[in-house]
């Protein structure tokens, strides 16, 4: 059963899987689009193609604000037979450094008759108000992962 505070979000692609997994895995291909529209990243440590730490700095484009987010790789899955996935916990720091709520995010890839399907799911958010905005990060995230691909 699906929480008020779990996010879904599927989108497909007119590229084969190998370059949707490329692109959702690989250090250079997530640095291109990881982050919401009107952020860059200012360093971002992350292999989602092995377990392990990541942790990413993000600097609003008009604010100067600075957000940053880490966790753990929790699983890889490659698409040898078809699907494939992976999985990080999330947390946003605080001013002070100091990691928040964490949360869960997997990327899911599948084979479709005209390309590749990405599937997110963001679970374990604390709130419905925090779902309503990792939606709309994770929305204008993906805007960006769309122009790569296209």
């Amino acid at each position: 059963m699906k929480d008020l505070q779990d996010l879904e979000i599927t989108r497909d692609y007119n590229v084969s899987l190998d370059r949707l997994w490329s692109a959702v895995t690989r250090p250079a291909q997530i640095a291109q689009w990881l982050g919401p529209e009107g952020t860059r990243l200012e360093r971002c440590d992350v292999d989602f193609s092995q377990l392990g730490p990541y942790t990413c700095v993000m600097i609003g484009l008009d604010s100067g604000n600075r957000f940053k987010v880490s966790g753990q790789v929790t699983h890889v899955q490659p698409p040898e037979d078809g699907s494939g996935s992976v999985g990080f916990t999330w947390a946003w720091h605080d001013d002070q450094d100091q990691r928040g709520h964490e949360s869960h995010v997997t990327f899911s890839v599948q084979p479709t008759d005209t390309g590749a399907r990405l599937i997110l799911t963001h679970r374990g958010l604390a709130s419905e108000e925090q779902s309503l905005s990792h939606e709309s990060g994770w929305l204008s995230t993906l805007s960006k992962l769309d122009k790569l691909l296209t």
